[in-house]
């Protein structure tokens, strides 16, 4: 099975730019075989938001741009980033999965980060679930970038039988030397390779590139195998599409050799966080 990381630089508030965008990314992935095609967060909207949030929200079933993406997978899936607005008039920085023309999966950004130079607390609603959905390609679940940056997320979707643990990203660059990357580019294929081990999933991380209001975001997609081996990769500030390729016998093959989900023991967690959460220790 082929997968596109979209890796591109989506324009601050102009989702009429980045949809024609989004269309012509499908286009070319789909002519390179893709069956699924993965853009960063908030792709359809930029990052920056701040006042603009309330602007470029729409509801997921009924938003023009929505429709348009809904239509647009009809013979190649999409997961986009957007800004929902929901049945209460809330906000959420949000990821949809469309395939077959129609809507398929949605998560809400569940961890809003508030500390150094994020303030996304202010502006967005935090969703409340992590669940997981039966595709072609296995079954899936979404984290939405600081998601990742709790191991309970993914270890929660791995519970539900998960194959593949999309990751959709707006990070920017930290740690530049001029001598190297930042460091922040190796921190999430880190993060990738362990959890992709530890859970023995594939994990594909699509991140935007592109400045916005004084902020450098940077890339570095890719895809990682059970295994924990990157097997695609966008590079460091481009935009770029990369087909990659997921491959069922590596899957079958980490999972013989490392059985760490069959020997999970939920229940046991289950009452340990029952005592915690009672007790306050």
């Amino acid at each position: 099975m082929k997968l596109a990381l979209a890796q591109m630089a989506p324009r601050l508030g102009d989702t009429t730019a980045n949809l024609r965008t989004h269309r012509d990314l499908i286009r070319k992935a789909r002519r390179q075989g893709a069956s699924l095609v993965i853009f960063p967060e908030l792709s359809l909207t930029g990052y920056r938001l701040q006042d603009l949030v309330r602007d470029v929200a729409e509801p997921v079933g009924r938003g023009k741009r929505m429709r348009a993406l809904a239509s647009a997978s009809k013979e190649c899936a999409v997961i986009a980033g957007f800004v929902e607005e929901g049945p209460g008039q809330e906000a959420f920085n949000a990821a949809a999965l469309f395939r077959a023309g129609k809507l398929g999966h949605l998560h809400r950004k569940v961890y809003l980060p508030t500390y150094g130079m994020f303030d996304e607390g202010r502006f967005f609603d935090a969703g409340s679930t992590f669940r997981t959905f039966e595709a072609p390609w296995g079954r899936t679940g979404i984290l939405i970038c600081e998601d990742f940056w709790h191991l309970s997320a993914a270890w929660l979707l791995a519970l539900q039988g998960m194959d593949l643990l999309v990751v959709i990203s707006a990070s920017p660059v930290k740690g530049m030397k001029a001598t190297r990357n930042p460091s922040s580019l190796a921190i999430w294929e880190d993060l990738g390779r362990v959890v992709a081990r530890h859970h023995t999933c594939w994990v594909a991380y699509v991140n935007r590139v592109g400045f916005e209001d004084g902020w450098a975001f940077q890339g570095g997609s890719y895809l990682c195998s059970p295994e924990g081996r990157v097997t695609a990769s966008a590079g460091f500030l481009d935009e770029k599409l990369v087909i990659a390729t997921m491959d069922p016998a590596v899957l079958r093959r980490a999972r013989i050799r490392s059985p760490i989900l069959r020997d999970e023991k939920a229940d046991l967690a289950g009452r340990e966080l029952a005592r915690i959460l009672g007790s306050g220790r």
